[in-house]
């Protein structure tokens, strides 16, 4: 169960460079990019794999978990993921000042929910 979870957070790692790195490349002239997209996609479901796996094998050594803390993130990356899939949407459809605006929403609240995993006091 160790490994399943290693290789979850590592997913969540990955996923999370993918979506605020190419958001950082697209900076000047934002458009959602595939890898991006994918990103958000993985980043939610391995966040929801990492609290399962955790809450389920008792992987925290029976610590408390924050709950409050894994809503946000939930919330948070919810609204990253649909950002993306609407802002690929508009592009496709060659509406460009939505998805520039959508881009940018996407990347801000990634980094805001790196913000909360680090400040907000909890295991997850």
């Amino acid at each position: 169960m160790d490994i399943i979870y290693d290789l979850s957070v590592l997913a969540h790692l990955f996923a999370m460079a993918a979506v605020i790195g190419g958001y950082f490349v697209v900076l000047r002239k934002p458009r959602p990019w595939p890898v991006m997209v994918w990103g958000g996609r993985i980043l939610l479901l391995s966040g929801l794999l990492i609290v399962a796996l955790g809450e389920a094998a008792d992987l925290w050594g029976g610590a408390d978990v924050n709950h409050l803390k894994i809503g946000i993130k939930l919330l948070v990356s919810l609204a990253v993921v649909a950002a993306l899939e609407i802002a690929a949407s508009k592009s496709r459809k060659n509406n460009q000042r939505a998805s520039e605006k959508l881009t940018h929403a996407a990347g801000i609240l990634a980094t805001v929910n790196v913000l909360v995993a680090v400040l907000v006091p909890g295991f997850i």
